[in-house]
């Protein structure tokens, strides 16, 4: 059954220990991951070398970042955002879900697939 199908308490049960750095870097390098959120597709983000990433929210506009590890949160700074966003990653057999800020009352995000294939990323807007 899909972690998506699964009610939220039944998620949570899964939840592991937060994932350190080496461990986020070992699951996530190379890969493309889509995530989830309520049931629904919530945005993409590709892991590469270097602990840099490029996230979309699915809408074909791409952006470029880091990641790092503070206290027991992965927080991530994007190009066009300057403050971090932070996270607690676990892992379990359906995959990696993902706490904002560690809140429970917070967005929770969850691992639904991914892609061998490049992320659609659309050029820069340009006007006439």
């Amino acid at each position: 059954m899909p972690l998506a199908t699964l009610p939220l308490a039944a998620q949570r049960a899964q939840a592991a220990e937060p994932l350190g750095a080496e461990d986020f870097d070992r699951y996530t390098q190379g890969k493309t991951l889509f995530y989830g959120f309520d049931g629904t597709a919530y945005g993409v983000e590709r892991y590469l070398p270097g602990r840099r990433v490029i996230w979309s929210f699915l809408d074909g506009r791409c952006q470029e970042g880091i990641w790092y590890q503070q206290a027991d949160q992965i927080c991530f700074v994007y190009e066009q955002r300057g403050e971090p966003q932070c996270w607690s990653f676990s892992l379990s057999a359906k995959g990696l879900s993902a706490r904002f800020q560690n809140d429970p009352e917070a967005t929770e995000l969850y691992e639904s697939g991914e892609i061998d294939e490049e992320m659609l990323c659309l050029g820069p807007e340009v006007g006439v």
